[in-house]
């Protein structure tokens, strides 16, 4: 539990039930909140009370809101994958066998080389971002991992060169208004087949 005065950190939230649901619309007041803790998740009550402009106990029964209501799942450290030792990044397309989801899903979350896994539309069904040593350590969790689950059908690996930007999360103010017209035809969605369910949050 979060004392007014100080830090948070990793383990002043645990995912919430509410995970991945749609909670009440957020006010002004909470995206503040949410733009000062994408800067600095470690930020005092206190700190982060100034920031927002709000009082000391309102900003911690608003910080504990977001967290009973899933907005905020965690708090986490922020690390330079190569300065930790893990220089090499890929993402890994895979094709899963239509009747293979649920064990797909299921191998896929108990696989460490993972940090983040997407169902898509398009030419894949999955999308994987790995770590690795080095390059060897992306062919063998290509062909001698994920290649040799019975639930796959093809993977395609591409080696990340630049991580150009990563963002912690983006709200809706981040976003510009575009009044472009884009021209038929210039995008083309293709509809994921049954099946591609959400992974579970972690």
């Amino acid at each position: 539990m979060m004392r007014q005065g100080s830090n948070m950190s990793s383990k002043d939230a645990e995912p919430s039930k509410h995970s991945g649901r749609s909670a009440a619309p957020l006010d002004e007041t909470a995206y503040r909140i949410l733009d000062v803790l994408r800067d600095n998740g470690r930020v005092s009550i206190a700190a982060l009370a100034d920031k927002v402009g709000i009082s000391r106990a309102n900003a911690y029964t608003r910080v504990e809101s977001l967290m009973h209501d899933g907005v905020i799942t965690g708090f986490s450290a922020r690390v330079d994958q190569a300065k930790a030792g893990l220089s090499i990044g890929a993402l890994v397309f895979v094709t899963v066998l239509p009747q293979a989801w649920a064990s797909f899903r299921d191998r896929v979350l108990e696989m460490p080389d993972v940090e983040w896994c997407a169902i898509t539309t398009g030419e894949h069904d999955a999308m994987l971002l790995i770590r690795a040593v080095d390059v060897s350590g992306v062919h063998e969790f290509s062909t001698g991992v994920i290649a040799q689950l019975p639930e796959v059908r093809t993977v395609v690996s591409v080696v990340v060169l630049d991580e150009v930007i990563r963002r912690p999360y983006l709200l809706p103010g981040d976003l510009p208004e575009r009044s472009v017209e884009v021209p038929l035809g210039m995008t083309r969605w293709t509809p994921a087949s049954p099946g591609r369910d959400a992974l579970p949050p972690r």
